[in-house]
């Protein structure tokens, strides 16, 4: 990879315009046997003392399943250039198709777990915490009439970002 590391404080981008705007891939797995997926919700911030990335998957997710199952995940941002595989990564399942060789992108090793040689910026994170996203919860009650109809709920986890990998 042609990436080099940085401190999570040196990061100097505006997540709400990378996440909700550029988009993000998220994966879990290894470079064999990885998935992933698009994603425009998420967080950036500290909990428990630590740089800390938060993302939300819903239940029916083949992400979900590698996930779950890894201590870590990886969340990858890409040029405007790479708008078409987000696209195709947010539409297919990786249980039908392998959306990533369809998507034109090539799973690299980053520290034990799976992100992207075509991204700008990876965060390898170590998950912490997860918890399903449920009807009693919310507050705002017309969020889970607008967002779950179908009741497939997210899951939130909050991953400490151990290392922030950036395109030289």
């Amino acid at each position: 990879m042609s990436f080099k590391r940085i401190a999570p404080e040196e990061l100097s981008v505006n997540p709400f315009s990378m996440i909700g705007k550029e988009w993000m891939l998220i994966t879990a797995g290894t470079v064999s046997d990885c998935n992933t997926m698009t994603a425009s919700w998420g967080g950036l911030g500290v909990i428990w003392g630590k740089p800390s990335a938060t993302v939300y998957i819903r239940q029916s997710r083949y992400t979900k399943e590698f996930v779950d199952r890894e201590e870590r995940f990886t969340i990858s941002v890409f040029d405007e250039a790479y708008r078409p595989a987000l696209n195709l990564c947010g539409k297919v399942s990786g249980r039908d198709c392998d959306k990533i060789k369809e998507a034109g992108l090539t799973p690299v090793d980053a520290d034990g777990t799976a992100a992207f040689e075509e991204a700008k910026l990876i965060l390898v994170c170590r998950k912490q915490f997860h918890q399903k996203m449920t009807p009693e919860n919310f507050d705002v009650k017309e969020n889970d009439k607008k967002w779950y109809a179908d009741r497939d709920y997210h899951t939130m986890y909050i991953g400490s970002i151990e290392a922030v990998l950036v395109r030289e």
